[in-house]
């Protein structure tokens, strides 16, 4: 079967039998969450097919080999598309639907959570009845879940589990149990060495819990019939089940990397042999006379023809274009005579296994060695590399934004409209109110985080709307932030506009895993084939404490590429890109600021509706001598050391970013170099860390380097966290003094005889 083709192999063997059973209760507008043992499951259900298989297998990049991922993800990640070309959502609730799988372990539950919590919003809020159409019939769609026994050891999948018994939910979760976790028996990993035996208090008594199912993998009789019982009361009655699928076995070990023989004892490989599935299930088909032996042979030679067929045709399909676009790049080296491009030619032309890098890497080099001389030939191959190397990069790094019309990037721009009328309020009023017009407008909006319900938030910026709206529209939840941010992308998937709410930024690092791993990368991972336009509120910068006062921003823009990043300076700027996002399509976090809710700002006449573009930076201060640029709270006292600086001579541009995913797509901040000739990037976070994301972004993108007449400068936090108490913010965060000092200090180094010094 295996001829080395492939770079590595991880499949589902030993799992088949329950997943036929399971296939078999799979109804169109159900939805899938599972992970890289489910290929039978796939097949049984039309959702992949062997040929895909293959194709991912060898990392073919054309969509239409590989519909799942077009060759990013390795083999056996599955995902359907369910969004056509234009970006837009096709009609799910005709189609067998799964979710784009992820490595990581256990990393599909948050977001399963949210796939059957969508099912609960669209049942039980009238409010959604013509949101329905094309994503639900009722609610009666039910979320699969599927994970091996050894994963359930992760935290993700005990917060899930909780959450979908507190939720009551239709969510059906597999969990096949072979006895191991690669080389660790489930003595090692589960209390009890049985997951559905650590779970019986979660059985329903007079309180609602979860169904508990627990059935032999060999036996498909008995797995058929549990499966479409329990599936059938999952979905009239919305109560999540739980299927302990015991005894499997895992015959070929967890990965083509390694043997199970090197970890397993002889009795247990006699057991595996005895007791295989598919071998229980041959011998049962013999036996109740449903085919014979001869017939299973047949069968059995046929299908191995097929399958070998169908490697073969994928093998040609993966290869065939990349040989093409060999030979363009060969047939460009013969014409060079040189005698050290011959071997580069050579060696490329009689590949048996033709890869893009090694076709770009043999022109690049023969380009190299080429240099100086100019010939028509060295045109022409300078022209098919750089043309190879554009189409590569949009082959493998594509769709990590949304390019659809309804990007936010493409929300046209509405300005914040201020009369004498205009009210002066607390800034936590600005965001109640614009919330307010955005619940009023778009039904599919619901808010899930803690304390956002009843008390309405603990900065009481949803206050009263709970009782306005219904409890389906601003629900509490546990301190869970992981299946927060998991059942906003899951309902997300399904056509509904979630806002995940995270109390403080110091916290959305329990989200973090499922945030990096799963939304950001999931319109990347699928090529525009899925994506979940989840907006993520949370506040941070300045409080008083170690737990309130983070500032992590170099580690969402590092882990997050893919989800867009604003970082308002007020209340009134978070208003306009929460309007922006929420008439977009592309997962963005809005990171508020802690201590701004109570100061006074004006309330918008057009509220709910302004919008504030993302990547466009707003001058605040105009200046000739030094520019800063910042955001957040840092602007305020950007502004406060302005002034003092004025009053030393010093004329300072202050520049709020706005943004820092995106980043000035219009190249502001480098039109202010060129009339101050200094810059210093500001911010709360660790050296090192977003302000020198930002001076990366200046000097490198945008050239500003070129207007600079001294070194630019990075004014961050100190490398610890803040000590509680305002002393303690002072003096391990940047201050009016240490700007000051900073840029006066930069100003005076290009003209001494101007300013004297400071300090001394």
């Amino acid at each position: 079967m295996l001829r080395g083709n492939a770079t590595f192999g991880i499949f589902g063997d030993g799992k088949e039998v329950p997943q036929l059973a399971m296939a078999k209760a799979f109804r169109p507008g159900d939805w899938r969450a599972g992970y890289y043992r489910d290929q039978t499951f796939m097949w049984a259900t039309r959702m992949s097919n062997v040929r895909g298989f293959f194709a991912q297998l060898y990392g073919n990049a054309n969509v239409e080999a590989d519909p799942s991922s077009g060759g990013r993800q390795m083999g056996n990640h599955f995902a359907t598309r369910f969004l056509d070309e234009s970006g837009a959502f096709a009609r799910s609730v005709e189609m067998l639907n799964t979710s784009a799988d992820v490595s990581n372990v256990a990393g599909w539950m948050p977001r399963l959570v949210g796939l059957a919590y969508a099912s609960k919003l669209y049942r039980d809020n009238p409010q959604l009845k013509q949101a329905q159409d094309g994503f639900s019939v009722n609610g009666n769609e039910v979320a699969f879940g599927t994970i091996g026994d050894a994963a359930t050891s992760e935290g993700l999948f005990w917060e899930a589990i909780n959450a979908v018994g507190v939720l009551q939910v239709p969510l059906a979760m597999s969990v096949w149990d072979d006895g191991y976790g690669i080389s660790v028996p489930i003595t090692a990993e589960t209390t009890k060495a049985s997951i559905s035996d650590v779970l019986r208090g979660f059985i329903p008594d007079d309180r609602p819990g979860i169904d508990i199912y627990v059935v032999p993998g060999w036996d498909y009789p008995a797995l058929v019939e549990a499966y479409a019982r329990g599936i059938e009361k999952v979905r009239r009655e919305h109560k999540p089940a739980l299927f302990h699928i015991v005894e499997l076995t895992q015959p070929q070990g967890h990965s083509t990397s390694g043997s199970h023989e090197r970890y397993k004892t002889k009795e247990r490989l006699r057991f595996e042999n005895e007791f295989d599935c598919v071998a229980r299930m041959r011998d049962w088909v013999i036996e109740t006379g449903i085919a014979s032996e001869s017939q299973l042979e047949g069968w059995e030679a046929a299908d191995k023809e097929a399958v070998e067929a169908a490697r073969d045709l994928a093998w040609e399909a993966f290869q065939a274009p990349i040989r093409a676009e060999r030979d363009r790049a060969v047939a460009i080296l013969k014409s060079i005579d040189m005698p050290e491009i011959a071997p580069i030619t050579n060696l490329l032309d009689e590949a048996g296994k033709v890869t893009r890098s090694l076709v770009m890497a043999s022109a690049t080099s023969a380009l190299h060695r080429m240099r100086g001389i100019g010939s028509p030939a060295r045109t022409e191959l300078a022209k098919f590399v750089e043309e190879y190397r554009k189409e590569n990069h949009e082959r493998y790094n594509s769709h990590l934004y949304s390019g659809s019309d309804e990007s936010p990037l493409k929300v046209p721009v509405v300005s914040p409209v201020f009369s004498d009328g205009s009210p002066k309020v607390d800034g936590r009023q600005v965001l109640l109110r614009n919330f307010d017009a955005n619940f009023a407008r778009d039904p599919r909006l619901f808010v899930i985080g803690e304390d956002v319900g009843r008390l309405g938030d603990v900065n009481l910026v949803f206050e009263g709307l709970q009782a306005k709206y219904g409890n389906l529209r601003l629900t509490d939840t546990g301190i869970r932030e992981a299946t927060i941010l998991g059942q906003a992308i899951g309902a997300a998937m399904r056509g509904l506009r979630p806002i995940c709410d995270i109390q403080y930024l110091d916290y959305f690092l329990y989200a973090l895993e499922t945030a990096a791993d799963d939304l950001a990368t999931l319109h990347w991972r699928t090529v525009g084939g899925q994506k979940a336009p989840v907006v993520i509120r949370t506040k941070g910068h300045r409080l008083v404490g170690i737990w309130h006062s983070g500032s992590p921003m170099a580690v969402l823009l590092n882990a997050l590429q893919g989800v867009y990043v604003a970082v308002p300076r007020n209340m009134t700027q978070a208003a306009g890109f929460y309007n922006t996002l929420f008439r977009g399509d592309n997962p963005g976090v809005v990171i508020e600021v802690l201590n701004g809710y109570r100061l006074k700002e004006r309330v918008p006449d057009n509220i709910g509706e302004f919008t504030v573009p993302l990547g466009v930076p707003e001058v605040l201060r105009e200046g000739t001598d030094a520019t800063i640029i910042t955001y957040g709270a840092c602007c305020g006292i950007a502004l406060d050391s302005a002034r003092t600086l004025e009053e030393l001579g010093v004329s300072c541009e202050v520049i709020d970013v706005q943004t820092l995913n995106p980043f000035d797509i219009n190249h502001t901040i480098v039109r202010s170099i060129e009339k101050t000739h200094a810059l210093i990037c500001l911010d709360e976070d660790v050296p090192g860390a977003a302000s020198a994301f930002m001076l990366q972004q200046v000097l490198e993108v945008q050239n500003g380097w070129w207007h600079l007449d001294a070194a630019p400068r990075t004014l961050a936090a100190s490398p610890n966290r803040p000590a509680y108490g305002p002393d303690g913010d002072y003096f391990t965060k940047p201050n009016r003094e240490s700007i000051v000092a900073t840029v006066y200090d930069l100003v005076r180094e290009r003209q001494p005889w101007r300013f004297p010094p400071l300090d001394s």
